[in-house]
């Protein structure tokens, strides 16, 4: 009797002690994403290529588990804003831009892993918006300033860690292949300069499971 009732016991302990990352689950993580670009260009006016600054802002991730072990996430965020310079000429202009991103995920490790590292490859487009010189650019002849949208290819490499079957902590590294065109006018004349921001985003954060 005793032995039957410590089986039952058990079983219905079983559904409690599996954690999240099985196969159609879907959870979300929110925290601060930075971007860092390893920006590169086209001369500029003679002057070198472009700088462009790093910014954190919220990052915002979406998951679905096709099974216990691959995944599906799209990454968005609050808009990212830029600073960009120009060798010692300081800050010219500012740029916003949004990097939506879908990944296809491998979960290492089983479903009851507390700890669970993974790696995605995936595509991004991000799009500009809110391209323009500052009055320092604007004192130096500069104007009408528009970057193109990009797509390219995406990787990351990311951690889990599962407090409970619903709460978890994220630690993610992505990479971007961001490929875009810069227009301006300088003192009238037009230039279009190729350019690469190629950024790492660092993402840290806590992620919940529906």
């Amino acid at each position: 009797m005793k032995l039957t009732k410590c089986a039952f016991l058990l079983a219905m302990a079983l559904p409690q002690m599996a954690l999240a990352h099985e196969a159609g689950d879907f959870f979300m993580r929110a925290g601060s994403a930075t971007v860092r670009p390893t920006e590169g260009s086209d001369n500029v006016l003679g002057m070198g290529g472009f700088d462009v600054s790093n910014n954190t802002q919220l990052g915002l991730t979406l998951t679905w588990m096709a099974t216990d072990n691959i995944g599906v996430e799209l990454l968005a965020a609050t808009p990212f804003r830029h600073k960009v310079g120009l060798g010692a000429t300081g800050t010219l202009a500012t740029v916003r831009q949004l990097p939506p991103t879908l990944m296809a995920q491998y979960y290492f490790f089983d479903s009851q892993s507390k700890v669970r590292p993974y790696v995605g490859v995936g595509i991004n487009y991000t799009t500009f918006y809110d391209a323009d010189f500052n009055q320092t650019g604007r004192d130096a002849g500069l104007s009408d300033l528009s970057v193109k949208d990009s797509w390219g290819v995406a990787g990351q490499v990311g951690l889990d860690y599962q407090i409970n079957r619903d709460w978890m902590l994220n630690a993610s590294l992505w990479y971007m292949d961001i490929d875009t065109e810069v227009k301006f006018k300088a003192g009238g004349k037009q230039q279009n300069i190729d350019t690469r921001i190629d950024p790492f985003v660092f993402f840290f954060g806590a992620g919940y499971r529906f």
